[in-house]
């Protein structure tokens, strides 16, 4: 069962911040090679090295999709018939709504290089949770195809 996805993105790290695990793990290597002998320094540099690069390909694995009747944000899903209004937020937004303004019950897909997010009304009476923010690097894109997801499925909440 293929269904079309509208909008898909991976929330995948940055080059910065793998050329700055790179260059911690060199002066690892470094560090180490003056203090055991070279084989040994070797192994541990090629086990830090394998450690950063697992975290960053998990870290950033997140993926945000629309299609099929639903918004995946990371391993939660939601039905186009429990959203509500979807907004595009600049990045004082974001900040203002993932920190001061944010409530406890929200569910959050935050990534700390991603500025710009999506929030997310959820309008089901069961769900406790009463919006979701979601980082995006195309908060235009996904307010779209969120709003094409609702008005598909015949729900009335506008997006803006």
């Amino acid at each position: 069962m293929d269904t079309p996805v509208e909008y898909d993105e991976r929330l995948g790290v940055p080059l910065r911040w793998w050329v700055q695990g790179t260059m911690l793990v060199a002066t690892l290597w470094i560090a180490v090679v003056v203090a055991v002998p070279g084989p040994a320094a070797w192994v541990v540099t090629a086990l830090a090295l394998a450690l950063m690069a697992g975290l960053f390909v998990a870290y950033g694995a997140a993926r945000v999709q629309v299609g099929g009747g639903v918004l995946r944000a990371g391993r939660a899903r939601i039905g186009a018939e429990h959203l509500g209004t979807s907004t595009a937020l600049d990045p004082e937004a974001t900040r203002r709504v993932a920190g001061r303004e944010a409530d406890a019950r929200a569910y959050l897909l935050l990534r700390p290089y991603l500025k710009r997010a999506v929030k997310v009304e959820v309008v089901d009476p069961a769900d406790p949770a009463p919006y979701w923010l979601v980082s995006t690097r195309r908060p235009e894109e996904l307010v779209a195809a969120l709003g094409a997801l609702t008005r598909a499925t015949g729900t009335t909440s506008p997006s803006s």
